[in-house]
């Protein structure tokens, strides 16, 4: 788990540096000898490996195809240059829904300056030598947009998602990852004593740079709405200061029989899955956007950098799976403090009873995120995502036999 952007950095060095390591691996095997190598987007050098081995390089994306769509939209139109305007919203050019953005929101993934800038451009030229790409999504998720980055990738793409779909017994799910701070048990008691689809599960990534004041406005929003939760802090030097405030302030007395505070991390997958759970408060990662879908869960927004704000776009507008927050920034690493409070704890309050209503709107999210779920599980055995891998099999084969 990461804890800012600095590591990341870190992260990604350290990464690049088994490129020796696996390039000796690779001369070893012999009987038989790789037909491809698929690689993901933080190991670049995967591609110099796959020209000197002659054999397909695949690149495995973390992001949807409506990101990877609109983020070749920016790159290939040069909109960010003719926009002047920080707060203007403009129509990203050429795709089958109208979606509008301001320009930080579209320009977090073109903006990055110094090492991630270098990382950046590493990443992008890995992209363009690729072969082909593996997605973690399925097809009738995003059918319009898995069909315009086909295009875009002379048809070298294969969904094969939700991954996460992948280990389905509950052991799994709660072991998955870091270990957690809160035992199986006693998160399954909690969730056991909550009502079905009452529970708004708040978790806003391991990398979440949100400056303290909007945190403790969070959290009294989470309180004054008076909604059962549960809420993911990191325990990292960050976060002391959240940590002995939601003690010290009696935050954690008062919200004791209806909230559940999780410092460190947490078996998301696990929780997700619980019938108790009704919302999901979530920074738009993929990954956890895609969770949150694939167990049914409606999701409340709150992007935070990156490509988020395109996850976001595809949840609330394309989707209609969820609900935006109202956060209109982009988090910037260095200035968090500087840019302070987005969204008050009664913008927090209004949009969590908003999304956990039964009003028309609200249940009929309910049944389009119920609909996306079950398509997400009929995507594995025997359906489109099944289907993907088999051709994606079959297309190494025939480029491995074309190279013998």
């Amino acid at each position: 788990m990461l804890d800012s952007m600095a590591d990341m950095v870190k992260f990604f060095n350290a990464a690049n540096t088994l490129e020796e390591q696996v390039e000796k691996a690779m001369e070893e095997m012999v009987q038989p000898r790789p037909s491809c190598i698929i690689g993901d987007m933080s190991l670049p050098f995967t591609s110099r490996l796959a020209k000197k081995f002659k054999i397909p390089k695949i690149l495995f994306h973390g992001f949807s195809c409506f990101s990877l769509t609109c983020i070749q939209v920016v790159r290939e139109s040069g909109i960010l240059k003719v926009i002047e305007s920080n707060d203007e919203y403009i129509n990203l050019p050429g795709l089958p829904d109208r979606v509008e953005f301001t320009k930080p929101q579209i320009s977090v993934l073109q903006s990055v300056e110094g090492d991630l800038k270098e990382i950046t451009d590493k990443i992008i030229a890995a992209d363009n030598d690729s072969y082909g790409v593996i997605v973690n999504t399925f097809e009738e998720l995003e059918v319009d947009y898995v069909r315009e980055y086909k295009k875009a990738k002379a048809g070298k793409v294969w969904c094969v998602g939700p991954v996460a779909l992948c280990n389905k017994l509950g052991l799994d799910k709660a072991q998955r990852g870091d270990k957690a701070s809160i035992g199986q048990e006693q998160c399954l008691k909690w969730l056991d004593s909550q009502e079905t689809g009452s529970v708004l599960y708040v978790c806003l990534g391991s990398l979440c740079n949100l400056p303290l004041a909007q945190l403790k406005e969070l959290g009294l929003g989470l309180e004054e709405s008076n909604k059962p939760f549960i809420w993911v802090i990191r325990e990292r030097e960050k976060y002391e200061g959240l940590a002995k405030w939601i003690q010290e302030s009696g935050f954690e007395e008062r919200i004791k029989d209806r909230g559940l505070v999780i410092k460190g991390w947490a078996p998301q997958v696990f929780i997700l899955s619980h019938t108790s759970i009704g919302g999901f408060l979530t920074h738009c990662g993929w990954n956890s956007t895609l969770e949150g879908i694939t167990e049914g869960v409606p999701l409340l927004t709150w992007p935070l950098f990156a490509e988020q704000f395109y996850n976001e776009k595809l949840v609330v507008k394309i989707l209609k799976a969820g609900l935006k927050i109202g956060v209109e920034k982009s988090m910037i690493y260095g200035k968090e403090e500087e840019i302070g409070v987005m969204v008050s704890r009664e913008s927090v309050r209004k949009a969590v009873d908003e999304l956990m209503s039964e009003n028309e709107e609200a249940e009929e999210r309910r049944r389009r995120v119920k609909q996306l779920s079950d398509l997400a599980n009929k995507a594995l055995e025997g359906g489109s995502s099944h289907s993907n891998i088999s051709w994606l099999v079959q297309d190494i084969m025939e480029q491995s036999r074309s190279q013998s």
